[in-house]
């Protein structure tokens, strides 16, 4: 498959396939700083080689965590990738300081992502009822659909399990965003520790996060995971439920939305080619684009199962995950009030045209 070019300001798919192009010279498209983390499937856009029509980006590669954490308090870049559950947080308290566009680069299912110590009390979720458990923050994304498969899956309650809230590796993590806590929920904030060092020395019976724990990345074998067969359990929650976690969103400042709405949209088409680019990358077998034996071979197992585009961005390919994720945070005291996926998203989003 022949490399992409770039000529004159514009941008050719290999085959003749059609992508984003932008007319005229980089003097007359708007320049964003637009931060996002290393993605195969954001990078062909981040990147330049495909461009977004009227706009030039200025890629911002960072660590999900400084995204966040920049985004949030200072407002620090034109658009970002964002937790998905602190900007719809944002949104249901009437924030709407940002505004989100469908694109979601991360989705994990997070029943991988409990950790236990081995040879304690918690061998299987319903262990967990009267047992304590540490979350990084009670906002972050994958804490929001763990509580959520937890009560929806496995039939605990909030008020069944005392919450502590810590750093994952090191102390003083905090909140970013304000909470609405169900009554009866017993949840304390920890900034004195971390969760690996209280899950090492009793102090909790299980984790919840999604940034794995520094023991267990480094093979430390006192820490495992609550589900060890985690992607046959995930497997089956998909084929019951429809529902493939998102976790990140992408998000524009408003008043710069407010001055040029178009932007929003064109940013959306860029990262929709990037990632069509990158699905052909995994599916191709005339040479392996990915450093993974059979690469080509899962991506084809996976599509069978998911569909062809396996991440839909837009509103529609991912009503039903949404609407589960928006539920779970209402019903957890995350999202203040009970939000339509509608409701996250500018009206271009809601509608297409047709020719």
């Amino acid at each position: 498959m022949p490399e992409s070019t770039r000529d004159s300001g514009s941008v050719t798919a290999p085959q003749g396939r059609p992508v984003i192009s932008v007319k005229g010279s980089v003097s007359n498209r708007l320049l964003l700083t637009l931060a996002i983390s290393d993605y195969d499937h954001t990078r062909d856009f981040t990147s330049g080689e495909v461009m977004a029509d009227g706009i030039e980006i200025c890629h911002q590669k960072l660590g999900v965590e400084e995204i966040f954490f920049r985004m949030l308090k200072d407002r620090e870049f034109d658009a970002s990738e964002l937790s998905m559950a602190k900007f719809t947080s944002m949104v249901s308290q009437g924030d709407d300081s940002l505004v989100g566009i469908p694109v979601f680069p991360s989705r994990v299912f997070r029943h991988s992502s409990i950790y236990v110590k081995r040879g304690g009390p918690v061998k299987a979720p319903a262990d967990l009822k009267g047992r304590k458990v540490g979350i990084p923050e009670w906002a972050q994304t994958a804490s929001v659909y763990s509580r959520g498969f937890l009560m929806h899956q496995f039939g605990l309650k909030l008020q069944d399990i005392e919450w502590l809230q810590a750093g994952v590796n090191n102390p003083g993590r905090v909140e970013k965003v304000a909470l609405k806590l169900p009554d009866g929920v017993r949840y304390k904030p920890m900034p004195e520790h971390s969760l690996e060092e209280m899950l090492l020395n009793g102090m909790i019976d299980a984790m919840a996060s999604a940034h794995p724990p520094d023991g267990f990345e480094h093979g430390n074998p006192d820490i495992v995971r609550l589900f060890p067969n985690y992607q046959a359990v995930e497997l089956d929650y998909y084929k019951q439920t429809g529902i493939f976690p998102i976790m990140h969103v992408v998000a524009i400042r408003r008043d710069l939305y407010e001055r040029a709405p178009w932007i929003a949209m064109s940013l959306f088409k860029g990262f929709e080619e990037a990632k069509r680019r990158s699905l052909y990358r995994s599916t191709e077998m005339t040479a392996s684009r990915f450093p993974i034996p059979w690469s080509f071979h899962h991506a084809d197992d996976y599509t069978k199962l998911f569909g062809p585009d396996p991440f839909p961005y837009g509103i529609e390919g991912n009503r039903k995950t949404i609407e589960a994720f928006l539920t779970y945070g209402y019903e957890q005291g995350t999202f203040h009030r009970l939000l339509k996926p509608e409701d996250l998203f500018p009206p271009q989003f809601g509608h297409s045209f047709k020719i």
